[in-house]
């Protein structure tokens, strides 16, 4: 199962990376998205202190490397792309519970994403600004 698990990810990286060109203005973004972030887990509802983090500490060579959910729960297999006119990244990160396989994508100084965890059955879909 892990091994179709990590053949699909192989597949996926090699479409997206393949032929993708970034230019000036994208490697200007990605340096916008560089330090940290703070995540809204539940932006819909505004009462609650729902929040979780993420430092993005460098993005080179369509590779992401940081920090996702807390601090020490490292980025893995973090990627870019900057298709469709928008910077969008993925990654993966764990901890005692499993992997997370998390989406998003920059606009107007804001990111917007998906976390989705197998093991603890649930998708969030969240927001977050540049601390």
């Amino acid at each position: 199962m892990k091994t179709i698990k990590y053949f699909n990810l192989l597949i996926i990286t090699m479409l997206f990376s393949s032929g993708t060109l970034f230019s000036q203005e994208d490697k200007e973004l990605f340096q916008e998205l560089l330090g940290n972030w703070r995540i809204d887990m539940t932006p819909s509802d505004k009462s609650d202190a729902n929040f979780a983090m993420m430092r993005i500490d460098k993005i080179e060579n369509n590779l992401v490397e940081g920090d996702f959910y807390r601090e020490g729960v490292e980025i893995t297999e973090g990627r870019t792309n900057s298709q469709s006119n928008r910077i969008y990244i993925a990654l993966i990160s764990g901890d005692n519970s499993g992997q997370y396989n998390t989406t998003f994508y920059y606009e107007n100084g804001k990111i917007y994403g998906t976390t989705h965890s197998i093991e603890r059955d649930f998708l969030a879909v969240w927001e977050g600004e540049k601390q």
